[in-house]
């Protein structure tokens, strides 16, 4: 019986670590505030903005409530705990014990939701993949991440929707623009931001040489309006185009796409995936709006590491994972050196293993 008491005092104690990292006080305060927002009479004038904020307050009040059920059932199985001290009967010391292990495992859920802790990682999240060198292999790359990732979302029950997406000339493409939306979609995808190399026998060349190809995946959090930076119509340039892809609609037989440049960063963000110009290019200013507040939180980073002196090289051609395709078949993330060798189950959408990996990583 002094074990398992001992373990129950454990349990509560690591439940209190969980409680701090996951900053339950400040998020019952920005729900508090989400709820002011929605009770605003004009809050649904901006419909978009309001789904929004509205889920961004459902996914806060579900964590809470996780966390208050975990609570109360720690109360409850120390007051059978404290009925112990004077029962010796070994029904009691069963029961505490099955409790303690279901405890147990729900606390081990709720630590990895306590990885979560930086603002965004709330989220939906807009992922970008752009083929790199390595030319129609490139591209065919770029397509098969573009999969792995239709995949991933498919498998978490992430609603996706493609923004943006240009066709390679002959295979594959050469960029596309994802939507992701669900609970902490950001924050399970942040990982994937950086270039990814895939090394393989290419089935582009009649000889099956051996090829190299390189892509970079973008993770930013999609914002609301009200956390982004003002844009200045002088400090931009809108072109309009014709849709790219298969014909056949009438998305491709008009000029509704838009492009927007950001002349002083040279940002640029395309938007085809609506029927309508004025959509794509409500899409794409939201974009640009988020990639403009996340370089600013990148360029302040920066500039605490130069504080510090922590600042290193920003190089863009560095993989943070590689995939083998041809030997002994890996894939191995260079960041963590988390590794696995069932390349068909990640190109399948697999990457918890990674996602975790980096998670926890990062937490270090």
């Amino acid at each position: 019986m002094d074990n398992i008491l001992k373990k129950i005092s454990e349990l509560h104690e690591r439940f209190l670590k969980t409680r701090s990292f996951l900053n339950i006080d400040k998020k019952l305060l920005q729900l508090k505030e989400l709820k002011e927002r929605m009770s605003n009479s004009n809050f649904w004038q901006d419909q978009k903005e309001a789904v929004y904020v509205s889920q961004l307050a459902e996914n806060l009040n579900k964590e809470i409530n996780i966390f208050e059920k975990i609570s109360d059932e720690i109360k409850d199985v120390e007051e059978l705990a404290s009925l112990s001290e004077t029962d010796e009967d070994s029904n009691l010391e069963d029961e505490l014990t099955k409790k303690y292990e279901a405890l147990s495992e729900e606390i081990a859920e709720l630590d990895f939701l306590a990885l979560f802790s930086e603002h965004y990682d709330i989220n939906n999240a807009l992922l970008s993949i752009h083929s790199g060198t390595g030319g129609i292999d490139a591209q065919d790359w770029a397509e098969m991440l573009e999969r792995m990732y239709l995949r991933y979302a498919e498998k978490r029950n992430f609603k996706v929707e493609i923004l943006d997406l240009n066709y390679g000339q002959e295979a594959g493409i050469k960029s596309a623009m994802l939507r992701i939306s669900g609970e902490y979609a950001y924050g399970y995808l942040k990982s994937e931001n950086g270039v990814h190399r895939l090394l393989r026998n290419s089935p582009f060349n009649a000889d099956g040489l051996r090829q190299t190809s390189f892509a970079l995946v973008e993770v930013i959090p999609e914002l609301p309006d009200d956390e982004s930076v003002s844009i200045r119509d002088e400090d931009i340039r809108i072109d309009v185009f014709r849709s790219s892809g298969p014909g056949g609609q009438s998305v491709n037989t008009t000029d509704s796409a838009v492009r927007i440049v950001h002349i002083p960063t040279g940002i640029t963000v395309s938007c085809q995936s609506e029927r309508s110009q004025h959509q794509n290019k409500e899409n794409a200013f939201k974009i640009l709006k988020a990639k403009l507040t996340q370089l600013a939180v990148s360029e302040r980073e920066g500039e605490e590491r130069k504080l510090k002196g922590e600042l290193t090289k920003a190089e863009w051609g560095r993989q943070i994972r590689s995939y083998f395709l041809y030997g002994n078949r890996l894939v191995k993330d260079h960041r963590t050196d988390f590794e696995t060798s069932n390349v068909e189950s990640v190109l399948d959408g697999d990457l918890n293993g990674f996602i975790e990996s980096y998670l926890r990583f990062i937490k270090k």
